[in-house]
């Protein structure tokens, strides 16, 4: 991806795994956006950070075995929406796992305001316009810190359309999104559309088109604003690992 300066941390960006090639190309592309975002902002034009990446299931390598590879200091990015278990858990077990003695782990990526701006979009680009009912479908999770991240975020969506969301869930949890969609028809709902709160094309996608919805906005996927965000968590974290060490 990138040649790393002396001392730069390396970038671990982890991401869940899916079985999906759609998935598995769309987190290389944004890997890859974001190594040149890096680049194109380190000071005299000069290779920014290494970046490599990292998956928690499905697929490898683990973020375990990617930090044994590397010699020097290392930032992890979470690249989850959500932090439950896979964040609380799954990483920080890696990292201690690898052994590698200089890691810093930045928060997830969501929630945040620029990611609800990026659903909004591909909400309207689905089709969707002010009366139509929406569904926020996250994939869900047993922890109850990521259930609030969800309701954080289904709030910024909310403030972002203007317009109420009803918070589903594709895989854990419940309400279920078809039985979300089946409520707002029932209601008296004339449209449903249901805004996805997920990063890649995957099995957990493919499901919210059997839901029942009008339409289905587009996974959050590569946007400028997603690799932003990842980018200035990584500087964040990298600024910090390196005053650290230097002390």
């Amino acid at each position: 991806m990138s040649t790393a300066r002396p001392g730069d941390p390396a970038l671990v960006l982890v991401a869940h795994g899916t079985r999906s090639a759609r998935g598995v190309e769309m987190i290389a592309a944004l890997a890859e956006a974001v190594a040149v975002e890096l680049d194109a902002q380190a000071e005299g034009g000069a290779p920014n950070a290494a970046l490599r990446t990292a998956f928690v299931d499905v697929l490898g390598p683990s973020p375990a075995e990617v930090l044994r590879d590397l010699d020097g200091p290392a930032v992890v990015v979470p690249a989850f929406l959500a932090s439950g278990y896979h964040v609380y858990q799954d990483v920080p077990r890696e990292v201690a796992e690898s052994g590698h003695g200089s890691v810093a782990v930045t928060a997830a990526m969501g929630p945040d305001p620029a990611l609800a701006a990026i659903m909004a979009v591909r909400l309207r680009a689905a089709g969707w316009q002010p009366g139509d009912a929406v569904v926020f479908a996250a994939a869900g999770s047993s922890d109850a810190r990521a259930r609030q991240d969800v309701r954080r975020a289904a709030g910024m969506l909310a403030e972002q359309i203007g317009a109420p969301v009803r918070i589903a869930y594709v895989a854990t949890g419940s309400p279920r999104v078809p039985e979300v969609v089946a409520a707002l028809r029932a209601s008296g709902a004339r449209k449903v559309f249901i805004a996805s709160y997920l990063l890649a094309h995957g099995l957990f996608h493919q499901r919210l088109h059997d839901a029942g919805a009008d339409g289905v906005a587009e996974p959050i996927g590569v946007h400028p604003e997603v690799v932003r965000l990842i980018a200035d968590r990584y500087r964040t974290a990298a600024r910090a690992l390196v005053r650290a060490r230097v002390r």
